[in-house]
């Protein structure tokens, strides 16, 4: 099939309940995820067993060979708090290394540098989230026993799955060995609906389920990690592998109206989404912007997007770095109200600005995504083709994030974690509490859209679809997106380099299927230079799952004074996933 014939009509219907829910890019992970709350997990366990049953059946998306990041809101305490689960650079990655391997050319590296891989951070996270915010009552190696049967006992794949696995088949034959490269006899990528096993995942789970971080960053796992870098004249080592860490979080957060954003603070993008929001804001109150009386993606509503976050992406993609290597500008510099102002002024509401650099916010002052929600109201949001022998799983390239521009706060360097695009969010209401003007943050949305540096750009349209054009989750998935992105290359259509753009006046506007051609055509008078996405090639904006809380009456109560908090879920039609209740045939 073409990438550009899927129709991709969603029809699909807001979900609802009150118990629990679960949404992810795939069925039977959404099903892995109920599972778990039904036996006494909470959203954290449930999140665990999500990312490893989807390890298995999206393996080209998530998994043990890649980084993980977490955001988990506590009913009880009405707190977000985060785990940054991202891998860092071999020590042994130093400035002098790529010097003496003439490697400091060009912007970043190439996408398939054998150094673009990083220390994989996803099993530490995993382990760490039952830890710090599992219920207790299941511990590791009980979670990934359901993507253990799924690996083993084999799954059907699911259509999109299959066209990515296709897309991804040559490569994987040419890099590994055909007993190691995760194809149907070594040979072919396995089709739409048929069944798939991956009996050597399935056996490097039982190893991590078993023995815990140890079994991963230690022993067979980690000598076959090590060995097939190596062969490729790669640098990690053991002690890379031993010495990772995750590292406990404060998400940074933005007011918006009614809403608090929460992002992953750097290294990850998470600013960019929260710079965005604030110069919206800045424009609303200082330049008469006013969404309500704009038409959803008309000209002038998607022109005010584009010129919001190539502004944002100046700035993020010089200044968010490893807070613990390099001294970055501190994230309440970026998101001073002064700043966010100063930087609205440089939009021009008719045309495109074709000189955006990054600011000077020292100048100013001082300074694969899933989605579940538990029946206690906490939620959790998660968000390369080498394959390390007998494990299928391949390793990821983060590192390709990293420039090469010595002196840059995100240059490439040793043990050194880059700028990352996963970035789980979630947004909370403040009630007041007391006369006194005391509140809590009470959880009102649990979201995501994995998409490389369509994520922060996504989570933006995301918020205000459901603030000013009244959408409920699944409609504001359903609704086309657009995102800015590098110039595509010349034997592909989707832009190239898509993790590695640092010029946000060297980009196009990729815009999706179904937005008017009118439109388009009037963003190119503005002077932006558009591309339009369909079918398959739809994915490059991102696949999002979003879980809300309201507050809605009982029906039945006389007096109309009790309520209980509804959830409402949707699912990205752009994946193969669903998102479905939790549902306890019991009075509530």
């Amino acid at each position: 099939m073409s990438s550009s014939t899927l129709p991709y009509t969603s029809r699909r219907s807001v979900v609802h309940g009150i118990h629990g829910m679960v949404s992810t890019s795939q069925p039977l992970a959404s099903q892995v995820g109920i599972d778990i709350l039904r036996q006494g997990g909470n959203a954290a366990d449930a999140a665990v067993a999500v990312a490893a049953a989807l390890s298995v059946t999206e393996p080209g998306s998530t998994g043990p060979g890649g980084d993980a990041s977490c955001l988990f809101y506590d009913s009880k305490k009405c707190t977000v708090r985060g785990i940054n689960g991202t891998g860092r650079t071999p020590a042994a990655l130093t400035t002098e290394y790529l010097h003496q391997h003439n490697l400091l050319k060009g912007e970043t590296l190439p996408s398939f540098n054998i150094n673009t891989i990083t220390v994989p951070g996803a099993v530490a996270a995993w382990a760490d989230t039952v830890t710090h915010f599992g219920s207790g009552k299941l511990d590791l190696g009980t979670l990934l026993q359901p993507a253990i049967k799924l690996a083993e006992n084999g799954f059907p794949v699911c259509q999109i799955a299959s066209y990515v696995w296709k897309q991804e088949e040559q490569m994987l034959k040419e890099v590994n060995d055909h007993k190691d490269n995760m194809l149907v006899d070594g040979i072919r990528s396995p089709a739409e609906g048929e069944i798939m096993q991956l009996p050597k995942l399935a056996e490097a789970l039982r190893t991590i389920a078993t023995e815990g971080k140890d079994g991963f960053y230690k022993g067979r796992i980690a000598d076959a990690i090590v060995d097939a870098v190596k062969t490729r004249g790669g640098l990690l080592t053991h002690q890379d592998l031993a010495s990772h860490k995750s590292e406990m979080v404060d998400p940074i957060s933005f007011d918006y109206h009614d809403w608090t954003i929460w992002e992953m603070p750097p290294n990850s993008q998470g600013v960019t989404a929260l710079m965005a929001l604030g110069i919206i804001q800045a424009l609303e109150e200082e330049h008469g912007l006013d969404f309500t009386k704009l038409k959803h993606n008309s000209a002038e509503y998607l022109h005010i997007m584009i010129e919001v976050m190539r502004l944002a992406f100046a700035d993020t993609r010089y200044y968010v770095t490893d807070p613990q290597v390099d001294l970055p500008v501190a994230t309440k510099k970026l998101l001073s109200k002064k700043y966010l102002s100063e930087r609205a002024k440089l939009i021009n509401f008719k045309k495109r600005n074709n000189t955006i650099e990054k600011g000077y916010p020292d100048r100013t002052c001082d300074t694969v995504y899933f989605s579940v929600v538990d029946k206690d109201g906490n939620a959790c949001g998660f968000m390369i083709h080498i394959i390390p022998k007998n494990c299928e799983f391949p390793l990821h390239n983060r590192g390709n994030n990293f420039v090469l521009i010595e002196g840059h706060p995100n240059c490439i360097g040793p043990s050194k974690r880059c700028y990352h695009t996963m970035i789980p969010s979630m947004i909370t209401r403040k009630t007041c509490t007391s006369t006194c003007g005391n509140y809590i943050h009470e959880l009102e949305m649990c979201f995501g859209v994995m998409g490389a540096y369509a994520q922060p750009q996504a989570h933006v349209q995301v918020i205000l679809n459901l603030m000013y054009y009244l959408t409920n989750p699944q409609q504001t998935l359903d609704l086309p997106r657009i995102c800015i992105s590098p110039s595509p290359s010349s034997n592909t259509s989707i832009p190239a380099n898509t993790l590695g753009f640092t010029n946000v006046n060297n980009c196009i506007v990729c815009i999706e299927d179904g937005v008017e051609p009118k439109t388009i055509n009037q963003l190119e008078a503005m002077g932006h230079t558009c591309q339009i996405f369909k079918g398959y090639d739809r994915s490059l904006f991102g696949r999002g799952q979003i879980i809300r809380a309201r507050k809605r009456k009982r029906g039945r109560d006389i007096n109309r004074k009790s309520s209980i908090v509804v959830l409402a879920a949707g699912s990205d039609p752009r994946g193969d996933g669903q998102a479905i209740p939790l549902h306890f045939f019991s009075k509530f």
